[in-house]
């Protein structure tokens, strides 16, 4: 009213009922202590705010003009370029902070990788000194075979000279008559504890663990069972790695490296914590799986080894490999006893089995033949023709007269050890791969493992279950204690388990 603007701060005088501008009616009040408007007394507390949100000033009258108008816009556009110019600094300095961000981690990933890298290859160094550092003197002897032997090819001798003693033989000798007396007296009675054909045929899969080895390199390519504890499992890997499995409670017991090509064959010790394993790399390794290390690297042969197999006393192992020798080796020492090849066949082995009692024992050759040795006298007893292709399993059944073997031909092949005859042939679909052949510990059932898995009741060779629930080829399978159940290994990196 005073200023003929509109008030920034308006406020109501009660006298003369006018609005105001708070700053100039304080002033006027100061000065005359009236309302301007009538001339009443008035003071400063009797004046009433008025709330307003703050309102937009009315251009002055100058500003309607179109100079002064466009004047104004070019002060806005100008504004708006400058904060638009004030925005992509900013929007440029944060890229490069970022940038800068990005390649510090991408350096820190290197780093980490790096170093990752460095502490594995410490550790496979760690794990491959260990077992040398406690063999030096053992280890001589089968270390100067290659460098003894020469050019000949003939490293036979050499290992004669570490030799099967008297002593060794007897043990050898003992432990079989104690095992086929045991065997008699089980006669041929059938546990009561064994599970029946008409509930093995109902059995389904339980379980299903895929974690144990690197999905980089997939692929689990044997399989065994620790015979005193069936819920301990042993697998070795394409991964270069032997990992040992508690199925009870579901997790990794030990992961052993050392390794420098994949493991092909596996076996867990009946009575001690102790697992051997064999690879392409040449070598056998004895590991401790309560200290997680390689307690013994057994370098029997010059070329992969195929075959792996623990004789009953627990102490020794046989070994067949692609150099066509079979090896008996001692586990306490890692010495080579004996090595031994068949001159006039010249082909590569490519497994080997224990008979139940130990004494005797069978091969599978390149060429599809299956070789018997006496181990005693150490040469070929028998020889069973049949197959075509190289033999991939052999398996002899706890009653120590049949042999089961598959080969590279979709069947397998049962012999009679008494007549040396093969008495029944199980053909299987075209294209079938055999790769693992398993009879229960009482002989009852045989199990194969290949493309798919399949159990057959023995004496009728009927089948009487069939699991494809592998998605690769199945290469190891075994029977819990009892056959309580059944597990498989394959090519897709799963462990399997199969019950009721």
């Amino acid at each position: 009213m005073v200023s003929n603007e509109v008030p920034e701060h308006p406020c109501v005088s009660p006298v003369s009922n006018q609005v105001f501008e708070r700053r100039l009616i304080e002033k006027f009040i100061a000065e005359n202590g009236v309302d301007p408007m009538n001339g009443q007394p008035l003071s400063e507390e009797q004046l009433i705010d008025i709330k307003v949100s703050h309102p937009i000033r009315p251009k002055a009258a100058s500003a309607t003009s179109i100079p002064a108008i466009l004047k104004s816009l070019q002060d806005e556009w100008d504004a708006v370029m400058l904060h638009s110019f004030t925005l992509r600094q900013q929007l440029q300095t944060t890229r490069q902070e970022l940038s800068h961000a990005l390649y510090q981690h991408d350096a820190a990933c290197r780093v980490i990788a790096r170093l990752t890298k460095e502490v594995t290859a410490a550790r496979e160094a760690l794990a491959t000194l260990k077992p040398q550092a406690g063999l030096v003197a053992p280890q001589a002897m089968p270390a100067s075979q290659p460098a003894t032997g020469g050019a000949g090819g003939e490293p036979m001798e050499v290992s004669e000279q570490v030799g099967m003693t008297p002593e060794i033989i007897q043990k050898l000798q003992d432990k079989a008559t104690v095992l086929t007396t045991e065997r008699k007296k089980r006669g041929k009675t059938v546990p009561e504890e064994l599970v029946r054909a008409e509930d093995l045929s109902k059995y389904r899969q339980v379980a299903s663990h895929a974690g144990l080895h690197s999905a980089s390199v997939p692929g689990i390519l044997c399989m065994d069972l620790c015979p005193s504890d069936t819920n301990k499992v042993l697998t070795g890997g394409a991964d270069k790695n032997v990992v040992v499995f508690d199925k009870k409670e579901e997790q990794i017991i030990a992961t052993l490296k050392g390794h420098t090509k994949k493991v092909t064959s596996v076996i867990y010790h009946p009575s001690q914590s102790v697992v051997f394993s064999a690879s392409p790399d040449s070598t056998i390794r004895v590991w401790s799986v309560t200290g997680g290390n390689c307690v013994q690297v057994v370098r029997a042969h010059e070329a992969s080894v195929t075959g792996l197999s623990l004789h009953a006393t627990g102490d020794y192992l046989l070994s067949s490999s692609e150099d066509q020798y079979w090896a008996f080796s001692d586990i306490q020492t890692g010495r080579v006893l004996t090595k031994v090849t068949d001159e006039a066949a010249g082909v590569a082995l490519t497994c080997a089995q224990f008979h139940p009692d130990g004494l005797i024992f069978g091969t599978g050759t390149a060429d599809s033949q299956i070789k018997i040795w006496d181990l005693k006298e150490r040469t070929n007893v028998a020889n069973f023709p049949g197959h075509s292709g190289p033999v991939t399993s052999i398996a002899f059944s706890e009653n120590g007269y049949y042999l089961a073997t598959g080969a590279q031909d979709s069947s397998v092949k049962l012999w009679d050890l008494r007549k040396l005859k093969n008495f029944k042939t199980i053909a299987l679909d075209n294209n079938y791969e055999v790769k693992s052949l398993v009879f229960d510990q009482s002989g009852t059932y045989l199990a194969v493992g290949g493309s798919d898995i399949r159990v057959y009741i023995c004496k009728q060779w009927s089948e009487v279950l069939n699991f494809s629930d592998h998605s690769g080829l199945v290469t190891g399978v075994a029977f819990g204690d009892n056959a309580q159940f059944l597990s498989s290994a394959g090519m897709d990196r799963s462990l399997k388990f199969y019950s009721l």
